[in-house]
């Protein structure tokens, strides 16, 4: 491994400042889960890592309000999501999604901001993020900007970050009495990289759905909605609609082939996952899992 120099700032300010936006060898660090397997293997070879550990704790905390909206700070780790109250009544689906991502050791590590930052498209966090609704509060030069969730992932491995900005808070919106599912599909351990990962979020009363977010991933170059599915769903919910949702959702994904299945594989996926997800969120939305 070659030498780098290791900045260690106390705020988050002095962090943005540490870092080059014409240098993309010198990067941000937190829980490094990632970006040591890197340095490693020689994908990335630093000349600075600029360390977040001895920023502020305030962006390591989550804040519920009053509202519904939950805060979270960028440097919380994926632990501390997974076993937070707030975050369990609040938006329980990330909970669930947490149980099998990776394995304790890493989530114990790992930064939510981090993980959002690294922009794999095989994570589990991005898509159940997306179909919430959530946005990332960026912190630069100059100044504050909010970026939904949906479009901070510009394509494989990169997002709509500037070299010189860092993810300050992740904000998940009000649910309300929505309902939210996620499944992933692995080919091997359920907290392996998933073979196809898919987010559902709805808003119904048991007959009728007024608004639905289908979101997949991995089998795509970066979290996807799925607008024409989510259109099949708008105003009903009958094991009809459901299948004509799959089906437009198998049609409607850009799926690629990888070592974790070929396209054609994975559009079946699609089609099968879909459904399933749109069931278990129409359940949690409504109390029960009836359909009509």
């Amino acid at each position: 491994m070659m030498p780098f120099e290791m900045a260690q700032p106390t705020s988050l300010r002095e962090a943005v400042g540490l870092l080059d936006p014409d240098d993309p060898a010198v990067r941000p660090v937190a829980g490094a889960t990632a970006l040591m397997l890197m340095m490693k293997s020689g994908v990335f070879r630093p000349t600075r890592l600029v360390s977040l550990r001895s920023v502020e704790t305030s962006f390591a905390r989550t804040e519920a309000r009053p509202d519904g909206e939950l805060r979270i700070g960028a440097l919380s780790t994926l632990s501390s999501l997974e076993h937070s109250e707030a975050v369990r009544q609040r938006a329980p689906v990330v909970v669930e999604a947490l149980r099998t991502l990776a394995n304790v050791r890493v989530r114990n590590v790992a930064t939510v901001g981090g993980h959002l930052a690294h922009a794999d498209p095989h994570m589990d966090l991005p898509p159940v993020l997306i179909a919430l609704g959530a946005s990332v509060l960026v912190f630069g030069p100059s100044g504050d900007r909010v970026i939904p969730v949906e479009e901070l992932f510009a394509g494989y491995y990169e997002t709509a970050l500037e070299r010189n900005e860092l993810i300050a808070e992740l904000i998940v919106p009000p649910q309300g009495r929505k309902g939210a599912a996620y499944f992933k599909c692995t080919t091997r351990s359920a907290d392996d990289w998933p073979a196809l990962g898919v987010a559902v979020s709805v808003d119904s009363d048991g007959a009728e759905i007024r608004e639905a977010r289908i979101v997949i991933s991995a089998a795509t170059q970066k979290p996807t909605r799925l607008a024409a599915a989510e259109a099949v769903l708008r105003g009903g919910a009958s094991d009809a609609v459901l299948r004509r949702a799959a089906e437009a959702a198998a049609d409607e994904a850009e799926v690629v082939s990888d070592n974790h299945g070929s396209a054609p594989y994975k559009k079946q996926l699609v089609r099968v996952y879909v459904e399933r997800a749109v069931r278990k969120a129409l359940g949690a939305s409504t109390g029960s899992g009836r359909r009509t």
